[in-house]
């Protein structure tokens, strides 16, 4: 190769030629040892054949079998020899020349010529790049020095690491003990700087103390210091300490000085509860910004916390009596003066001489007593504007001269009770820290006398009362409150609720018995003058049912259903017996129709469609109705009718033969129909307009009684075009019945 490129390449180039010299080298071994084989072989033959007979050497002997050779003895042991063979007949060379067929010992001085050949030309080339080779000996050999530098150097740097790895353990021990050292420091520091933190009374505290008022931030603030530097001296004292000796009696002194003005601060607000006209509720808010005094009492005095608390429940107990004592007296001013005793009940008798007596000898009446049993706008008490509105003021009510029922006066006594006995339940729990059980009975401490007053006079009312909605109403009103108190979570007034419920419901049920008795009683010949429209006894139960069911409706109670269910019997049977003290069956059913209608209109303003009431009277209208449709029909149509119904029967059973003989009684009732059916339906159409007071009810009755009509017409023209029938001669006198049904319509009234 060039000069110029050996510096790079000398080293693979001499690699390749030693390379090449071992191969040539090997490969003239292996010929070697083949040619040496290959004599010996010979040799071992030729040995062999001396040993053969003459008389085997003829020209004509037959060749040679291995097998016939004694290979046993000693002169023949050839294992040595078969094994040099075998070997280098692997040789690919050797196969290759045994292929070819080439003389082992001609080709064997060829590979040997060649090989001297190669030898000479390497030589040469050695000789030739003899430079290059000193100079690529001289490069390795200064390899060798920096290699050996640099070992000497990274033995140096092992040696220095494995130092400073043992010092940097020494440090990280070092640096852990230090470690440890520093927080224990900084803990005893910490718990001795806070112990002399809390050991040294500041000048500062002690003239905020001493000289400002309580109401200054900056004094609530310095009682939290004290109150906790009075908590620690505690602690250092159970530890025995001797250091909080020097602090003791300053701590003392100031807490006495504390105590002292936080019971006259506390006792004047108290106090000021008491002077007339004051809205007590100021002086509360302003307690509850300085709720940590009494807390400081409690922790440091409890005697004088004992006296704050006894003086407050005694104020505010007193303040509430009173205001709620003199509320429900100025009241009771502006109720309804007429209320309802108990002869106002459902079933007695409403004279007129009553109502002359009372007009000329009592104080005009500010009521109707319909509103007895009549809800009217008496409900919306129960709405959620009018329960939680403004309460009543009496003093303006009376200069206007306003009256009001009762369960207007109760619901907004009980919403003023509702409020402020919440207010007052939230600041005695914050103010005084009380929870559960001491909550409750702190502010029965305080409303408990306020409270037995108003059951009292609650007590004293529904004793003597008969308006059962007014009770309903109250009862109502009471439920919605308690809700109210649950929602906020505001159990003081729960027990309150219970008693008053407990007077209310069965005063309501005693007179709900009451006006059952009194319609059971009725003597229907002791109520005057037959009449077949709707009894006042009616109206007032239609009134009296809807309004209670309306109520009932919010919170319903089974016991209140099931009274209502009786009375709803008593009145149906009374309608019955006054039904029946009418001689005609039209005039009883005419009655019956209109009370049922009237009571049922009322029930459908207020009450659910699918109540009870309301589908009870439903079909006791329905079938009443029907029966009336009948007997309006009767007298003007009662022959047709009759021998429809006779004809569908006999129909049925196959024997309309039998009606054959009647011809001159169907020749009759086809033109009788013919010639006064429209005269029949006006009389009727008169006669349904005077008899129902409901003028829609009498609509739906005319309607009804003219599709029936022209149901039973259709009835005879089937009957008549049966073929026992076909030969009448009447039968071309029957209206048609398209024609029938276009006039029916132009007789049916509008409303």
């Amino acid at each position: 190769m060039p000069s110029g490129t050996r510096g790079t390449g000398d080293g693979s180039a001499e690699e390749e030629a030693l390379e090449f010299v071992y191969s040539l080298r090997r490969l003239a071994a292996m010929a070697d040892c083949v040619v040496a084989d290959a004599d010996t072989a010979v040799k071992m033959t030729e040995d062999a054949l001396a040993y053969l007979p003459d008389e085997k050497l003829d020209g004509d002997m037959a060749p040679l079998q291995l097998g016939e050779l004694d290979l046993t003895t000693d002169e023949f042991i050839l294992d040595e020899v078969d094994i040099h063979i075998q070997a280098n007949l692997e040789d690919d060379l050797v196969k290759e020349a045994l292929r070819t067929g080439v003389d082992l010992r001609h080709y064997s001085k060829q590979v040997e010529t060649e090989l001297q050949r190669i030898e000479q030309a390497s030589i040469k080339d050695y000789i030739k790049e003899s430079q290059n080779i000193a100079l690529l000996h001289n490069q390795i050999t200064a390899c060798d020095s920096i290699l050996e530098r640099m070992e000497g150097m990274l033995s140096g740097f092992q040696s220095d690491l494995s130092s400073i790895s043992s010092e940097i353990q020494t440090l990280q021990q070092q640096s852990v003990s230090m470690n440890v050292r520093l927080k224990n420091r900084q803990a005893v520091r910490s718990h001795l700087s806070q112990l002399v933190d809390e050991l040294v009374v500041p000048a500062a505290m002690i003239s905020t103390v001493l000289d400002s008022p309580v109401t200054d931030q900056e004094f609530l603030e310095q009682l939290h210091e004290l109150n906790n530097k009075i908590n620690f001296t505690k602690e250092l004292s159970f530890r025995e300490t001797l250091a909080c000796n020097d602090i003791q009696d300053i701590v003392d002194r100031l807490k006495i000085k504390a105590v002292s003005k936080i019971r006259e601060f506390i006792l004047q607000k108290i106090y000021s509860f008491r002077k007339p006209m004051t809205n007590y509720q100021i002086p509360q808010n302003t307690l509850l910004k300085y709720r940590f005094f009494y807390q400081f009492l409690l922790a440091n005095e409890r005697t004088v916390a004992k006296e704050i608390r006894d003086e407050y429940v005694d104020t505010m107990s007193k303040i509430y009596y009173s205001y709620f004592k003199s509320y429900s007296g100025r009241l009771l001013k502006v109720q309804y003066e007429e209320v309802a005793d108990k002869d106002d009940l459902m079933g007695v008798e409403d004279t007129a001489k009553k109502d002359i007596l009372n007009y000329f000898f009592s104080k005009p009446s500010l009521k109707s007593r319909n509103t007895i049993f009549t809800l009217g706008q008496r409900g919306a008490l129960l709405s959620p504007a009018e329960l939680e509105g403004p309460i009543l003021i009496p003093h303006t009510a009376q200069r206007g001269d306003s009256r009001y029922p009762y369960e207007s006066l109760f619901r907004s006594q009980h919403y003023a009770l509702l409020d402020n006995g919440c207010r007052e339940f939230l600041f005695i729990s914050d103010f005084f820290m009380v929870t559960g059980n001491s909550g409750l009975d702190l502010f029965n401490s305080i409303m408990g006398k306020t409270l037995s007053m108003l059951l009292k006079s609650t007590s004293s009312y529904v004793a003597d009362s008969f308006d059962s909605i007014a009770v309903f109403l109250c009862i109502h009103v009471l439920l919605r409150y308690r809700n109210i108190t649950a929602k906020r979570g505001l159990p003081a007034l729960d027990r309150y609720w219970e008693a008053v419920l407990e007077l209310l419901w069965p005063r309501f049920e005693l007179i709900l018995e009451m006006n059952i008795h009194s319609i059971r009683n009725t003597d229907p010949q002791k109520l005057g003058v037959l009449d077949t429209r709707p009894h006042y006894i009616t109206r007032r139960y239609a009134e009296f049912s809807s309004a209670i069911v309306s109520i009932n409706q919010t919170f319903p109670n089974e016991r209140t259903h099931t009274l209502l269910a009786q009375l709803q019997v008593e009145v149906e049977n009374f309608v019955l017996k006054m039904a029946a003290e009418f001689p005609s069956r039209r005039d009883q059913l005419i009655f019956l129709i209109n009370n049922y209608d009237m009571m049922l209109s009322v029930l459908m303003e207020r009450a659910a469609d699918d109540s009870k009431e309301v589908e009870g009277f439903q079909q006791l209208l329905l079938a009443r109705t029907q029966e009336f449709i009948e007997e309006l029909l009767s007298p003007p149509f009662g022959g047709m009718i009759s021998f429809v119904k006779e004809a569908e029967v006999l129909m049925e059973r196959g024997q309309l033969e039998r009606l054959k003989n009647e011809e001159a009684r169907i020749n009759q009732l086809v033109r009788g129909f013919s010639s006064s059916w429209k005269h029949s339906v006006e009389a009727m159409s008169q006669e349904v307009m005077r008899s129902f007071t409901n003028f829609k009810n009498g609509t739906s009755i005319i309607q009804g009684a003219l599709t029936q009509l022209i149901q039973y017409y259709h009835g005879f023209h089937k009957v008549l075009n049966q073929p026992a029938f076909r030969s009448l001669g009447a039968r071309s006198e029957l209206i048609n019945l398209h024609h029938l049904m276009v006039e029916v319509k132009k007789h049916k009234p509008n409303f």
